[in-house]
Formats: structure tokens, C-alpha cells, sequence
């Protein structure tokens, strides 16, 4: 789910592993950019692939992941339902693969994930807890041979900056994922929404650096007499389209609880 920067976060990726593969759902937005991006990953030579963020309900975009079958598993990044909505249907067209998410809610046939989880799918996948965008977000970290990507789902999006969601979402827990993510230099980004970045500590770096200069700004509106939400984002957010200000709502009164400021 996008926020106000408009470009993207770092280097784009020039290539990927072979065995990345991109299907993005037809849903483009302003919140979901060019549409959710759901990735299909599968080692060479391995007869079950993975799927990450099966996206809307569409029976197209499910039925083109699904002919990427056989599926071992689905792995969930966070609970928004442009990542989650076309789960159930998609379990049933892989036979019942299990649903796997860190919110039981969003979780089908197996076990919620947990912050030790770590999978194999003829790839290592390592689970990083990465809550801010939202209290379930999570991130993966995925190896095989001398390869590796983290995909990021909304913590980190190709292009733009994210919402924190509150009261769901909090700040400081972002920022605390964000300072985990950044220590993953070099390596590539594979984010819910936008293209692949080629760093995902630099891209980290990029966010943490606009967080940082947003809660200033916020600082500096609250000390020239904003006193709710919506007078913040008027202040802070005065040259993005209107439209999105009630996404801006969001993330101020993330910002305004993070700093400590009493909200109506």
C-alpha cells in the first residue's frame, strides 16, 4: 500500500534468479501501484514451487498462478486483503495447498507462522519478523546456492514509500523493521507492489532516512499549533493529491502516537 514518494527506493533489480517468476494481479491503484505483485519461486529441478501474496480474487490472475502448479505451499506477507482476498480459491485450484501466515486469520490447513518458522522447499526460506505496516507483516528471506532475495511484501514497496496502518500498523515497530532490513545489503528486494529493487539494506536506508525527515516535519506542524490528524496532513501533505489524504490520516496519527502527542 503506497505512500507519497513517488520513485523508487533504490536501484532497480537488472536481474533476478531464474527461479523468481512475477505474476502481478490486475489491480492496479494508488495504493497498489502497478497491481500486487505475487511471486512464484521454485528450485531448479524441484517438482513443488512456492507462491508468495496470492493477491485479489481474480479468477485469471489465480488461474494463471495456479498453472505454475505444482504448489507445495502459499506464503502470506501481511493480512490486506489486495495479498490476501483470492487465498482460499487459490488453495482449491492447488488441491489444498496450505495457506501460511503469520495471523491465524489468514492462515489455511497449517499452522500459523512463528518468528523461528523456517521452511524448504528445495529453498531455504527464513522467516523476518517485520510488523509496522501492519501488526502481521513479515518479511522472507530466501536462499539457494550462493543466491538470495528478501521479499518484502508492504514493508518496502519498488516504488514510493508505505502506509503505516494504524492503529494496526505502528511506527516504532517499523522503524525497528526497517533497521532490520537494512542490514540485508546487496541483496535483492522483492516487494508487494512496484518493481524489484537491486538492495534491500539501501532501499531500508532510503525509507528510514524519509521517516525520519516526515517526523520531523511533523514535529515542526504539531509546533506551529496542529492539534489533530487531519491539521497535520493539510501542513505535511499539502502537495499530494487529496484523494490520498486519508491514507497521509493514517500514517500522522502513527506519527503523532510515535511522538507522543494526545489525539482526539
Amino acid at each position: 500500500m503506497g505512500g507519497h514518494v513517488t520513485g523508487a527506493a533504490g536501484a532497480l533489480a537488472d536481474e533476478l534468479p531464474a527461479w523468481v517468476t512475477l505474476l502481478r494481479a490486475p489491480n492496479p491503484g494508488p495504493m497498489t501501484l502497478d497491481g500486487t505483485n505475487t511471486w512464484v519461486l521454485r528450485a531448479p529441478g524441484e517438482e513443488y514451487g512456492v507462491v508468495v501474496d496470492p493477491g485479489p480474487a481474480d479468477e485469471e490472475h489465480l488461474a494463471a498462478i495456479a498453472a505454475h502448479g505444482p504448489v507445495g505451499f502459499v506464503l502470506i506477507t501481511h493480512g490486506h486483503p489486495d495479498h490476501t482476498e483470492g487465498a482460499a480459491r487459490l488453495s482449491e485450484l492447488l488441491g489444498g495447498a496450505h495457506v501460511l501466515a503469520a495471523d491465524p486469520a489468514h492462515t489455511i490447513g497449517g499452522a500459523p507462522l512463528t518468528p523461528d518458522a523456517a521452511l524448504d522447499a528445495g529453498l531455504a526460506i527464513r522467516l523476518l519478523p517485520t510488523p509496522g505496516h501492519t501488526a502481521d507483516s513479515v518479511c522472507f528471506l530466501v536462499e539457494h546456492g550462493d543466491e538470495r532475495v528478501v521479499l518484502t511484501g508492504d514493508t518496502i514497496l519498488g516504488r514510493g514509500t508505505t502506509v503505516v496502518a494504524h492503529p494496526d500498523g505502528h511506527l516504532g515497530d517499523y522503524l525497528s523493521s526497517l533497521e532490520l532490513l537494512s542490514t540485508y545489503r546487496g541483496i535483492p528486494a522483492l516487494p508487494g507492489h512496484g518493481p524489484a529493487l537491486a538492495d534491500c539494506g539501501a532501499a531500508a536506508e532510503f525509507y528510514l532516512a524519509h521517516r525520519r525527515a516526515r517526523l520531523d516535519q511533523v514535529r515542526a506542524a504539531v509546533a506551529e499549533g496542529a492539534t489533530t490528524a487531519p491539521e497535520v496532513v493539510a501542513k505535511v501533505y499539502a502537495d499530494v493529491d487529496r484523494s490520498l489524504w486519508w491514507a497521509a490520516e493514517w500514517s500522522v496519527r502513527a506519527q503523532l502516537e510515535y511522538l507522543g502527542v494526545e489525539q482526539p
